[in-house]
């Protein structure tokens, strides 16, 4: 029995570790409303989920019966049996959650616990009808595989109706308030609000009052039939109040509505997705305890957890403290909440997600569908439509602080009301949709209906929902197979397997955490060049320069990891070049968005220093472009095995990488210091390299005549010496850029100055 002592400490380590990276995936679910909207500051938010949280463990009563026996049959598998279950599923369950928090994906813990049940049970399940002899057919005796159809089903349900209802209630809402809704709020706010807060507490009531550990039974059904009754009051009650609020106080309703919204799915989240922490682990404690009470502890099968088992209030007070703790402090929870953002923000901006064949289909099918609508409806009506949707973001975005929130109050709102209206309807129907699933998909669709999925971004938001949609699917086909595999490997090898397994688990997270520092380091480089707050013109030219000035250090790393990887016919190397090619280009892409959006501010205002400035958009995409086409031809030249440099190319596309890099960095010094002492310096290298390229060629066609360089060799050698003579060009039309620029604004000083 000693080994299974272990195993129960080891399923309470394994607890520990799945709460802190479940609430670090699911805080999207109830803060993302609340941060994206920023309806109060962090810690405040923080502090209502903290305590909404702490309230759902209370209403955690007979959830943890999902983990007992709610996929398989107890009565069928003894206590040995059940910690080789209960240990592959957490093992699988700490691993797989912490590879979607890495990459900052949203996915459904509700999915993953149910089909690591189902794949652990199914392998031990297979051993045993193997040992015993009998049929394939035998399997459905062991497992509920109705469950698992149900969670399949609502999978694809969640994703529908969600998203359906998260857009036609936001198309209508903002119809009726507009972008600019602070006059029309006073004159109907109380009763939308009024409305809003009913449906939240009604799903405070329906998701909570089944679960709670001190409403009685005769309680709950008495809430269930007066349902209506319950709704109407609290509709009456809340509209009253928040009509006093806007009569007798400046605060904003959209506040409380949000916060309480907030506070509620904290709530739904504690008392419905605890089971999926620290579900498996108190089964396991229990089956262990119960053996204990045997004469045969190692072969009686577990018929005692058919039974309900009363909860320990202070075991769900723990978990609360814990989850509470990990909102505070889980970088990853932070990187998740980010991607949902990201999909739903308002403003425009950087994307994280590229384009893919189907994301374009979607959009040229819905754009399609709407020239066909605007060709319907009558002219009026779209331009009335027009009118109501229209929001200046570009200017908002212009004229806001670094702090701009992702979305408006009023969407925050729906959000919130529309997820727990969904999640209540569905519960009172016992259909098993997923709390991720629905606030997700209600989000984007809400984002949908305000246009935030604009022309230029949809092909990318799609992509995104389209890549988080997979990923759930994924989650239950990696769920099965991982916790089944696991569950096989400890069956037949016990101690060592778990040894082995725990080993293995540990080395995968800590790569985990370093990739995900890797990548919050990648997103910080990014966020260097945002350009938010933009008010003075002039300090928005020379930060755009100073911006070039690193984006030019950065290509002068990476031509020099190209022309090392060619040398040394690394393809690693080059695959890391790749990379960075392609960071750069999405810095190209944001400084010039910078560009544009100073270029609105300064609007007619100095033309000529404004005319100059704007020339560098060509440049930075000359630049962008040059570079990705010199790592691509080396790495596609590397990667597909071609013959390598000869010494002498080599020898001579080092003279070329070394003007190159010397011209791209102390130009980018120029840029960054704001110096223009160099210039002609840095100008004289063009001509070098120029008289360089004519030697360089003249020895490249005696190589070609003599047949010592091939077709592939050569196509490579004039690819890299074009690129690198594009690149310097380019360069150097930045710094002349500059440096009249900065010419201009002397001048202008001066002038001032003598006036």
């Amino acid at each position: 029995m000693e080994l299974y002592v272990a195993g129960i400490i080891i399923l309470a380590a394994l607890a520990v570790s799945d709460l802190i990276v479940g609430v670090s995936n699911d805080a999207v679910n109830f803060l993302n409303s609340s941060i994206g909207s920023k309806v109060a500051p962090r810690h405040v938010i923080m502090i209502i989920a903290s305590l909404g949280m702490l309230a759902g463990v209370t209403f955690s009563k007979g959830m943890m019966e999902v983990a007992r026996k709610g996929i398989f049959h107890p009565e069928l598998f003894n206590m040995p049996e059940l910690m080789i279950i209960f240990l592959a599923v957490m093992l699988t369950d700490v691993l797989l959650l912490d590879l979607y928090n890495t990459f900052g994906l949203p996915t459904s813990t509700t999915v993953s616990i149910v089909f690591e049940l189902l794949g652990a049970a199914v392998a031990v399940s297979l051993i045993k009808i193997n040992m015993a002899g009998e049929g394939f057919a035998s399997l459905i005796k062991y497992i509920n595989t109705a469950k698992a159809m149900a969670i399949i089903a609502g999978i694809l349900l969640s994703v529908v109706v969600a998203f359906i209802c998260g857009a036609v209630l936001q198309f209508l809402t903002r119809l009726l308030f507009t972008f600019d809704f602070a006059k029309r709020l006073k004159r109907y706010g109380a009763v939308w609000g009024g409305l809003a807060l009913s449906t939240i507490t009604f799903f405070i009531l329906i998701k909570g009052a089944k679960g709670s550990t001190f409403i009685t039974p005769e309680t709950l059904d008495w809430i269930k039939q007066n349902t209506g009754l319950i709704f109407l009051a609290s509709f009456i009650v809340f509209a009253l109040i928040l009509q006093a609020m806007m009569l007798l106080t400046k605060i904003n309703i959209l506040k409380p509505i949000v916060l309480v919204g907030t506070f509620a799915l904290a709530m739904a989240f504690a008392a419905n997705d605890l089971v999926n922490f620290i579900g498996v682990p108190l089964a396991g404690l229990n089956s262990f305890q119960v053996a204990q009470t045997t004469a045969h502890p190692l072969t009686t099968p577990m018929v005692a957890l058919q039974k309900a088992s009363p909860s320990n209030t202070l075991l769900l007070v723990l978990a609360g403290v814990i989850m509470a703790i990990t909102l505070w402090v889980s970088r990853k929870a932070r990187t998740v909440t980010a991607t949902e953002l990201n999909l739903g923000r308002q403003e425009e901006g950087v994307e994280r997600f590229g384009s893919s064949a189907i994301s374009r289909t979607v959009v040229r099918m819905f754009a399609s569908l709407s020239l066909g609508m605007k060709k319907i409806l009558p002219q009026v009506v779209l331009d009335t439509l027009d009118r109501r949707f229209g929001n200046s973001t570009t200017a908002a975005a212009l004229e806001s602080d670094d702090d701009a929130p992702s979305f408006d109050l009023l969407r925050a709102a729906v959000n919130l009301m529309v997820a727990g209206a969904v999640v209540s309807l569905a519960t009172s129907m016992k259909l098993p949709l997923s709390t991720t699933y629905v606030t997700f998909m209600v989000a984007m669709g809400t984002s949908f209906a305000d246009r935030a999925w604009g022309r230029d971004s949809a092909v990318y938001r799609v992509t995104g929902v389209f890549t988080v949609i997979g990923g759930w699917f994924l989650t239950a086909l990696l769920a099965f197979t991982i916790s089944a595999v696991f569950a096989f490997i400890l069956f037949h090898t016990r101690a060592v397997g778990a040894i082995f397994i725990l080993g293995a688990g540990g080395f995968f997270i800590l790569r985990n955490h370093r990739l995900h520092k890797k990548r919050e380091r990648d997103v910080q480089a990014v966020e260097i060049f945002n350009l938010k707050k933009i008010k003075d013109g002039k300090y928005a030219i020379n930060t755009t320069f100073e911006h070039a000035g690193i984006f030019l250090d950065e290509v002068a790393k990476v031509i020099s990891m190209s022309y090392e990887g060619l040398a040394a016919q690394d393809r690693g190397r080059l695959k890391e070049a790749r990379k960075e090619s392609k960071k750069i280009r999405v810095w190209a892409n944001i400084i010039v968005a910078n560009v544009f959006k100073t270029l609105r501010l300064l609007q007619k205002e100095d033309p000529v220093y404004t005319r100059k400035y704007a020339q560098g958009v060509n440049v930075l995409q000359e630049l962008a472009e040059c570079q990705r086409d010199a790592v691509r031809r080396v790495y596609d030249h590397v990667n597909n095995n071609h013959k390598p440099m000869l010494p002498v190319q080599l020898e001579e596309l080092a003279k070329v990488r070394e003007l190159v890099v010397d011209v791209l960095q102390k130009t980018g010094a120029a840029l960054m210091d704001q110096d223009i002492c160099n210039c002609k310096e840095i100008e004289d290298k063009k001509q070098i390299l120029e008289e360089l390229g004519a030697e360089l060629d003249k020895n490249q066609v005696e190589r070609i005549q003599d047949e010592s360089s091939k077709t592939r060799l050569s196509i490579l050698f004039y690819g890299f010496v074009r690129d690198s003579g594009l690149i310097v060009r380019q360069t150097l039309n930045l710094l002349n850029i500059f440096r009249d620029s900065f010419l201009m604004e002397k001048n202008e000083a001066r002038d001032a100055g003598a006036l």
